[in-house]
């Protein structure tokens, strides 16, 4: 009777099994995996090489395999697979071999026996050896076992275990640590990618899923020193080697894919050359990838960790086979590509669609959701048949391709009550603090309301310092609470701890001191709506004498609109997109100093010294500070005063849409001058896009018609209304009209005109639960700020290009030239009024 025709009882059990394949070496090295999983189902398999053949079996065909001390030869499945052929010729001449995934045996080589007569063997009979006439001659430990596999094979039951058996396995079975991510929170809420497991990656296009399974390539690669398959669907292999530099080096990924990479960057970059490049991790980004081509593919990685798929795209592409339709059955492969290798795959979709990923059938499922208005993200690990199981929290990092560990609590905590603490004295409410101390704590009250990691970073050492040595206070319980706050702040900061956006092992030089040698820093006079000001409790009740009634005025204005303005958001949708998209970065302020141009930072409070090369011609610096940008740019902000709609990727914007714009951050060459999206050029996500308002839409639009900008505008997603410029513009000629009646006089009035001012264009959009506004609209206060940045830039970019020599553009008021005689550039208007502008003389440059 033939292998398949013989019934077979295991117990009180029948069973009717198919005729066990036979495959070249050939063959089975391309599907040795699967066959060994088969093997663990109770299948076997013949493989034959010329004129030997030998049977891959259950572990149950030869018991003495399982143990670590019977002296049979063992081989790794890597290991196994390249040497397949001797591994057959040896178990044919009665050598079993034993195969071990990861150090655990899990099938076993067997010499074949001939069968009985009237059949054959799926390859040539064997010569039968005059001891065992039906096959050919096994050493005495296996005999028992080759007797039984010769009459097993005939017929294979599915193999049943009992639980105790497996109980035993369970307790003694030693595996190698399983690929992390290299992120404490994550890794705890996952507990680490197991052997065998289909892991996905859901996040909103945008929302760095990608990211996260970098990390977990580059944790296990660069860290565990373990291989990893990194699969490229859309990606490029130098996409993805540049997310690796970024985020391993702390360089910004914006400025390594344009190669604009500043010196301390480009130093860091080549000093990890040499780690990276020794990475084992195999990059596979050639066209037509498929989950089967990555299935075929993984059996020959030697000695392979992980396998990472990135990424699912959601959206069909007819050149990306892993998108669209055909994602249900690329994740089907791809499970199974996991059970039958024994490897965690780890893949990433661009969606966060529940619907679509309960049809992907994945094991485990890491849910990553961007919280824009804290610059963390939301992580929810659930497991199939159990459903949400963890959470975590994450720092974002974008702008270097990575996500990072949370800061301490205690560190936030601590921060929050100085915070607080300080107030009264940073908001001139109560006086005492030494002045020194006042403008560090302002400055770091000023840089936390921004979320400016970078200049927090920067004064956190100050602050630290600050606290360790607390300056002589006065009697009171103003004073007592700041004390405190002091006492906690120093006890909190004695232990350093990691900061967002910065690599964990920082490389940077210490801040260069030195004396002021060029032009001297001056205090800054602000301008009333250009300072950052905290909004505190009672501030939307307006005192009826006031000077300048600002928030009346401002819902006046909005109140003569005919468009019917929606004023504020309902709060049950504030954590709702679009909503949740807006930053403060957004405003898209410049930050910017000329790269030839030497900057000593001056500390807290104060302005850099900058140091002009010999190479530029004689001539002295000049300081231009603008009156009253963001009120002078209510005079004509674009806006949608009704509600957003979600209007998707467009191919160009009409002019009568105005709202939030998904674009590419497009390339400047023209090194005289910033980004014309100022700061928010330098955070641009793992796609190289941003979220934009109107203001610098239609910047970019001019710019790109005018032929300075090359690239198209690439819209991706919209949120949109209708168009309208003149919501603020009665609150623009009121503060105008009222600024000329008091700037005169100075003092106590002015003072009072510039907050309420101030408080008025800030209840736009108020922080926290503390204020009462009458309005919640963030894409008003940020088209507002936009628009004062958008001005700003392009007066300065007037007089660049009329031939004057910018040396600094700050912030959305400030701008330094270097000109023969130290005189402004015509393109400026000297004056009080809005718009206008203050004129500073520097040193000269012989």
């Amino acid at each position: 009777m033939g292998r398949g025709g013989k019934n077979m009882s295991r117990g009180n059990l029948n069973h009717q099994t198919a005729e066990p394949e036979s495959l070249t070496v050939e063959q089975a090295r391309a599907a040795l995996h699967a066959r060994v999983k088969a093997a663990e189902e109770g299948q076997v398999t013949y493989v034959r090489r010329r004129h030997d053949e030998a049977v891959l079996a259950p572990l149950d065909h030869l018991p003495a395999a399982r143990g670590a001390g019977s002296g049979l030869a063992t081989h790794t499945l890597t290991s196994a697979q390249r040497d397949l052929g001797d591994l057959v010729k040896a178990a044919a001449a009665g050598n079993p071999q034993v195969l071990l995934r990861r150090s655990v045996p899990v099938a076993v080589l067997l010499p074949a026996r001939s069968q009985p007569t009237g059949s054959s063997s799926p390859a040539s009979d064997a010569e039968p050896s005059p001891d065992h006439p039906g096959g050919p001659t096994v050493p005495a430990q296996v005999e028992g076992v080759a007797q039984e596999a010769s009459s097993v094979t005939n017929a294979t039951p599915r193999r049943l275990a009992a639980l105790g058996d497996v109980m035993s396995e369970v307790r003694t079975s030693v595996a190698p640590p399983a690929p992390q991510f290299g992120l404490a929170d994550l890794d705890a809420a996952v507990g680490g990618l197991q052997p065998g497991r289909f892991v996905l990656v859901a996040a909103a296009p945008g929302a760095g899923g990608s990211l996260l399974a970098l990390a977990a390539a580059r944790h296990t690669a660069l860290v565990a020193n373990q291989r990893v398959l990194y699969a490229a669907s859309g990606l490029t292999r130098a996409d993805v080697a540049r997310r690796i530099v970024a985020a391993e080096t702390g360089t910004d990924y914006r400025r390594l894919a344009t190669n604009t990479l500043t010196d301390h960057e480009h130093t860091a970059a080549q000093n990890a050359d040499a780690r990276l490049t020794q990475a084992p991790l195999l990059i596979d980004d050639g066209s037509a990838l498929t989950a089967e081509a990555i299935a075929q593919t993984a059996p020959y990685v030697n000695d392979l960790a992980l396998i990472v798929v990135d990424r699912l795209q959601c959206a069909p592409a007819a050149h990306i086979p892993l998108s669209g339709d055909q994602l249900p059955a690329a994740a089907r492969t791809l499970a199974h590509l996991a059970r039958q290798s024994g490897l965690p795959v780890l893949a990433v979709i661009d969606t966060d669609d529940p619907h679509l990923i309960q049809q992907l059938d994945p094991d485990v499922t890491i849910h990553l959701t961007l919280r824009k208005n804290d610059g963390t993200a939301e992580i929810t690990v659930a497991e199939r048949d159990f459903g949400p199981l963890a959470t975590a929290r994450l720092n974002e990092d974008l702008a270097h391709a990575r996500f990072t560990t949370l800061h301490h609590p205690l560190a936030h905590d601590a921060e929050d009550q100085l915070l607080r603490a300080a107030l009264p004295f940073t908001s001139g409410a109560r006086q005492g603090l030494p002045a020194p101390v006042q403008q560090i704590l302002t400055a770091f009250r000023d840089a936390k309301s921004q979320g400016d990691e970078g200049l927090l970073s920067t004064l956190r050492d100050s602050m630290a310092e600050l606290a360790a040595n607390p300056p002589a206070l006065n009697d009171g319980s103003q004073e007592q609470q700041l004390r405190t706050a002091l006492n906690a702040y120093a006890t909190a900061s004695a232990s350093p701890l990691p900061r967002s956006g910065e690599p964990e092992q920082n490389t940077s030089p210490p801040p260069r001191t030195a004396t002021a040698a060029g032009v001297a820093p001056q205090q800054k006079d602000p301008e009333p709506g250009e300072e950052v000001m905290e909004l505190q409790p009672g501030d939307e009740h307006e005192p009826k004498d006031a000077v300048f009634p600002g928030l009346s005025i401002l819902r006046e204005s909005i109140s003569r609109s005919k468009m019917h303005p929606l004023p504020a958001v309902r709060a049950d949708q504030r954590e709702n997109v679009p909503w949740t998209l807006f930053r403060e970065f957004m405003d898209g302020e410049p930050r910017w100093v000329h790269p030839e141009v030497e900057r000593i930072r001056n500390g807290a409070g104060q302005r850099d010294t900058l140091i002009v090369p010999d190479s530029f011609a004689p001539g002295a610096l000049c300081t231009i500070d603008r009156n009253g940008s963001y009120p002078s740019a209510c005079s004509a902000v674009p806006l949608a005063p009704n509600k957003l709609l979600h209007t998707g990727a467009l191919a160009e914007r009409t002019r009568d849409q105005a709202g939030i714009f998904y674009i590419d951050v497009p390339s400047w060459p023209h090194t005289q001058m910033p980004h014309p999206l100022g700061r928010l050029a330098d955070r641009a996500d793992a796609h190289g896009r941003v979220w934009a308002v109107t203001s610098h839409i239609q910047l970019i639009e001019r710019l790109i018609k005018s032929g300075h900008i090359t690239e198209p505008l690439c819209i991706h997603d919209s949120w949109t209304g209708r168009a309208n410029e003149s919501l603020f513009q009665h609150f623009y000629k009121e503060a105008r009209r009222a600024r000329s009646e008091v700037v005169d006089a100075g003092g106590a009035p002015y003072d009072q005109y510039k907050r309420r001012l101030s408080i008025a264009l800030r209840l736009l959009w108020p922080k926290g639960d503390t204020v009462k506004s009458p309005f919640w609209r963030p894409d008003w206060r940020m088209s507002v700020v936009a628009e004062a940045s958008v001005r700003h830039w392009v007066t300065a970019w007037k007089a660049v290009q009329a031939g004057h020599i910018l040396i600094a553009l700050r912030n959305v008021d400030e701008a330094v030239f270097h000109t023969p005689d130290g005189t402004a550039p015509d393109t400026y208007k000297v004056g009080t009024g809005f718009g206008e502008v203050k004129v500073k003389h520097g040193q000269e440059n012989p």
